[in-house]
C-alpha cells in the first residue's frame, strides 16, 4: 500500500471509531431502540452517509457494539480472565461493584438487548444467546480449576445469579442486588467444593 493512502485509511478508521465509541454510549444508557441514528452520526461528529459506509443498518451497528462490548478488558467478562487472582476471588469478581456515577444503573448490555429485540432468531439476539452461553461456560471452566464437584451446575448457577443482580440493579437503580448476589455466591461456591476444602462457616 503506498503511503499516501495511509492518512485517508487512519482518517477512516478514526471515524468508524468514533461512531462505535458514540453507539457505545448511547445504546448502553438510552437502549437501542431509544436511540436514533441521527443521534449516533451527531455524537460521532460524522454524516449519515459516513455512518452507512461503515454499517448497512442501525442493526449491524448494534451488532458492531455488543461484539465490540465482547471483546473489550473491562466488562464483566474479563473478571474471569486475570490469571494473577485465584479462581475463586475471579468468580467473586464476576459480581463486583462497577464504577462509580450518576448514570442510572443499567444492568447488562447483552440483557438489555436481548429485551429490546424480542425475536430469538434475529442477529442481535443471536448474539446475546451466545455470549451468555460463553460466559456460563467461562465460569464453569473456572468453577472447574476451583475444584468445585459439579462445576457446569455451579457455572449455570453462578451465571443466572449475575443476570438477576443485573436486571435487579436497573429495575431499582441500586447496588443492592449485586451485593445480595455476591453473598449468595460466596455461599454456593464454598458448598459445591469437597467438604476438605470448605471455608469453616461460624455458628
Amino acid at each position: 500500500m503506498s503511503s499516501s493512502t495511509e492518512p485517508i485509511r487512519k482518517r477512516g478508521e478514526a471515524a468508524r471509531q468514533r461512531i462505535l465509541d458514540a453507539a457505545e454510549e448511547l445504546f448502553f444508557n438510552k437502549g437501542i431502540n431509544a436511540t436514533a441514528v441521527d443521534d449516533v452520526a451527531e455524537a460521532a461528529r460524522v454524516s449519515k452517509r459516513t455512518l452507512y459506509a461503515y454499517f448497512d443498518s442501525k442493526d449491524d451497528l448494534a451488532e458492531a457494539y455488543l461484539d465490540r462490548l465482547r471483546a473489550k478488558p473491562d466488562t464483566v467478562d474479563a473478571a474471569t480472565t486475570h490469571p494473577e487472582l485465584d479462581p475463586k476471588t475471579r468468580l467473586l469478581q464476576i459480581l463486583a461493584d462497577g464504577p462509580p456515577g450518576d448514570q442510572p444503573l443499567r444492568g447488562c448490555a447483552f440483557l438489555n438487548a436481548a429485551v429490546e429485540e424480542p425475536d430469538p432468531d434475529a442477529p442481535i439476539h443471536q448474539l446475546v444467546i451466545a455470549q451468555k452461553q460463553d460466559f456460563a461456560a467461562r465460569i464453569s471452566d473456572l468453577a472447574r480449576e476451583l475444584g468445585a464437584r459439579d462445576p457446569d451446575t455451579l457455572g449455570r448457577r453462578l451465571a443466572l445469579l449475575y443476570d438477576g443482580a443485573a436486571a435487579g440493579m436497573t429495575a431499582l437503580n441500586s447496588p443492592a442486588p449485586l451485593h445480595t448476589a455476591r453473598e449468595l455466591a460466596a455461599e454456593l461456591i464454598d458448598d459445591a467444593l469437597p467438604r476438605s476444602r470448605r471455608k469453616t462457616r461460624s455458628k
